[in-house]
């Protein structure tokens, strides 16, 4: 058999010995054990002496101490060996309380604590407990040195002495229990015929106790039908609850109010008296017990706020990502900050919609787009371009520094997740199908699903708002602790992605990853940043690239409309482009003799700098760059451009009423002069006598008229036609001028 061992618990299943043991000493040599025995397998039977028990249900009263153990029973080792062998006698565990483990709270409780185990240290000691009860024969030596020591009643010392035996012989058996005291979730209802209510009394009552008259409390306490009343009332309350006095009133008026009286065929109710329902504070009371904590934080709020902001967290975000380049998030916003044109810095064009595009596993942002058109599918694919394309692309579209912080360059992602209005489009399920093989969504109203997204958008207007003139802190215009100014703005839709691009780079450079680096990785030496986990990701073979040809990008993610093939050119947009190609092809030349046609264009609405359109006389695309000697510049967007021409369009209207005028003054002006030249002529006529000279005559005449007269001041010459018309067309220059360069 397994050797019995001290301070073990076992169970003897028959026999004068059956009930619960704990094993005091163990002395196999002398065949000798100790044992405190601890409880019975059955209660002892036979008629109850004293008198008989009451009827009478009486008010519960605080729990009955347990009965005192460790009285010594002395056996034989051999007897227990035998009843082991017969498999009467089972060894038993007994699972200390959760208290146990706890850190003892207060001083009071420590103090008490470290005088038990003064009292007890002959106990606890084995081998001084041996040697006494051995010697002695009992406890009766260790028991009076303990009283001799610390001054303690004999009591006192035997209640310990049963403590050690029922939870073992070690000082955590002797920590105070002050737990148990208030007996923690037992209900002490106020029933009639029962207890009554506990607490402080009433200033009333108070005084009428010093007077020697003992008064009831005006407000009795909970009863176990109020409980049950203020929990069912409390159920038909729909959530979310209202606050607590809203609550209280309907809790009242839906099981309390008993009383009505008929009016008219209808049941008015009567006035409540004092006493007949519960207080404010007990109906607090009440729900705070019986409604758990987080079940009341559920019923003050609606099911989709908990779910943001209350709920667990369960897992991750990047769980079930295999590695970087796997799962992008892309999300937009309005951009806290206020932009001008840079057609005219004059112009402000108001808040930008900005793009970001992250990979969940590295937390790196791989590409973000600025426009100026609302949340769509489109923009949502321009953002995918600017993401997958190459970075020397999207740097001399932008024209500013390329993000080069990513290696390698990030390429387009195998699962998106996106906004739900997105993700229904008919455009997105169509560049799913090419492009991305999965594509999710998160339900409405919870952002909470695509947190990273959020917090990088965060994160962006904060860095933005520190340091860019025209930038908001929407938070802080919330609280009215500081306004904005729209004129304050400086920067144009290029220079803001420039802006933008440092940000971002900073960030997937600098930000701390720590917590995502594990023991491996460390050992690896990983830079704890968005870029370093990318770069290892991609290193170790967990990276996902999905590589497409530029022209499919372009074609499948830019938006496309019609470019026409003229005589000046390739005009698109109003704006003419041109290429070697097209100049070798001779293009212009087909048109001028055989007309002009429609060709498909695809072009980047933040870039007027080029546009893509197949070519017909080769493979892939023609990429056509803006012509110098158009009206836009590289640096302009496609909505800038469409804004200027928009402008003039205005201004048409005044422009026309311009035209009228001048050509009326000039008209009326030719007119005069005709009028004034035939009244001279018809009185040189009627002055005439004579014969006419010839015209060549006529014209000899007066040339040498015009050289023998002396020179005189000569009166200035009414202006020709043709100097009407010029100054007809610098005033229309003027007028056009101030139209497309004047802000509002």
């Amino acid at each position: 058999m397994e050797s019995l061992m001290q301070n073990q618990v076992i169970r003897i299943l028959s026999g004068h010995l059956e009930g619960l043991y704990r094993m005091i000493l163990v002395e196999g040599r002398i065949d000798l054990a100790v044992m405190a025995k601890l409880s019975c397998t059955r209660s002892r039977e036979g008629s109850r002496r004293g008198r008989k028990k009451s009827t009478v249900p009486k008010s519960p009263r605080k729990k009955a101490p347990l009965p005192l153990v460790g009285g010594l029973i002395w056996v034989r080792y051999r007897e227990l060996e035998s009843l082991d062998a017969e498999h009467m006698l089972t060894r038993v565990e007994i699972e200390p309380e959760k208290n146990y483990f706890n850190p003892i709270i207060g001083n009071s409780d420590k103090e008490r604590y470290e005088n038990r185990k003064k009292v007890m240290a002959g106990f606890l000691d084995y081998d001084n407990l041996r040697d006494s009860i051995l010697a002695s024969e009992g406890l009766g030596s260790l028991v009076k040195e303990a009283i001799e020591k610390s001054g303690s009643s004999r009591a006192m010392v035997y209640k310990f002495w049963s403590l050690l035996c029922r939870f073992g012989i070690s000082e955590a058996s002797l920590r105070p229990r002050s737990a148990r005291c208030g007996a923690p979730g037992i209900r002490r209802p106020c029933d009639p015929g029962g207890r009554k209510k506990a607490g402080r009394k009433t200033t009333k009552q108070r005084i009428a106790k010093v007077c020697g008259i003992s008064l009831p409390p005006e407000q009795p306490g909970i009863s176990t039908v109020w409980r049950q009343l203020i929990m069912a009332a409390d159920q038909k309350i729909p959530t979310p609850k209202p606050d607590h006095p809203a609550r209280y009133v309907q809790i009242l008026n839906s099981h309390f109010v008993r009383r009505y009286r008929v009016e008219n065929g209808e049941l008015i109710p009567l006035e409540l008296k004092k006493g007949e329902y519960p207080n404010s504070s007990q109906v607090r009371r009440v729900l705070a017990v019986e409604v758990p904590r987080l079940q009341r934080l559920l019923e003050r709020t609606t099911k989709g706020h908990f779910l943001r902001s209350f709920r667990g967290i369960t897992a991750h975000n990047w769980k079930g990502v295999a590695g970087p380049g796997h799962t992008w998030a892309i999300d937009s916003t309005i951009g806290d900050i206020y932009l001008r044109s840079s057609v005219n810095r004059a112009w402000v064009i108001g808040r930008p919609v900005v793009y970001i595009i992250v990979d969940i596993w590295s937390t790196a942002v791989v590409g973000f787009y600025v426009c100026l058109i609302g949340p769509s599918w489109d923009m949502a694919k321009i953002s995918l371009f600017s993401a997958a394309a190459p970075p020397d692309l999207i740097a001399s579209l932008w024209q500013c520094q390329p993000m080069e912080c990513l290696s390698p360059v990030p390429t387009m992602p195998a699962a998106l997740m996106c906004d739900r209005g997105e993700y229904l489009s008919r455009a997105a399920s169509v560049t799913g199908f090419k492009l991305i093989p999965c594509m999710s969504y998160a339900p409405p109203y919870r952002p909470d699903l695509k947190g990273l997204v959020e917090v990088l958008h965060r994160i962006k207007k904060d860095r933005q708002y520190l340091w860019i003139p025209g930038a908001i802190d929407a938070r802080r215009e919330e609280y009215e602790l500081r306004r904005f100014n729209p004129q304050d703005a400086v920067l144009t839709v290029r220079e803001y992605v420039c802006c933008l691009s440092v940000i971002f780079n900073e960030y997937n450079l600098t930000a701390k990853r720590n917590d995502r680096v594990d023991t491996h990785m460390a050992a690896a030496g990983v830079f704890p940043s968005p870029a370093g986990l990318w770069r290892w990701g991609h290193e170790m073979g967990i990276g996902t690239r999905r590589t497409f040809p530029q022209s499919e990008l372009i074609t499948s993610l830019l938006p496309s409309e019609s470019a026409i093939v003229s005589r000046a050119g390739i005009r698109f947009s109003g704006l003419h482009y041109e290429s070697d190609q097209v100049n070798e092809e001779q293009w212009t030349a087909h048109v001028r003799n055989f007309g002009s046609w429609n060709i498909p264009a695809n072009y980047f609405p933040g870039s007027v700098s080029r546009i893509w359109t197949p070519n017909v006389a080769g493979t892939g695309l023609l990429d056509l760059q803006l012509s110098e000697q158009t009206r836009a510049s590289r640096d302009q967007t496609f909505d800038e451009v469409l804004d200027a021409f928009m402008f003039g369009k205005l201004n048409r209207a005044e422009v026309e009423h311009a035209n009228v005028l001048l050509a009326i003054k000039s008209r009326q002006k030719m007119e005069s002069l005709i009028a004034s030249a035939r009244a001279l002529t018809d009185e040189a006529l009627e002055r005439q006598r004579g014969a006419v000279p010839s015209i060549t005559e006529s014209r000899q005449l007066e040339s040498k008229v015009e050289g023998q007269l002396p020179s005189e001041p000569k009166e200035p010459k009414p202006p020709s036609i043709d100097e009407a018309q010029e100054a007809y067309v610098d005033m229309m220059k003027n007028v056009f001028a101030a139209a497309n360069t004047t802000g509002d």
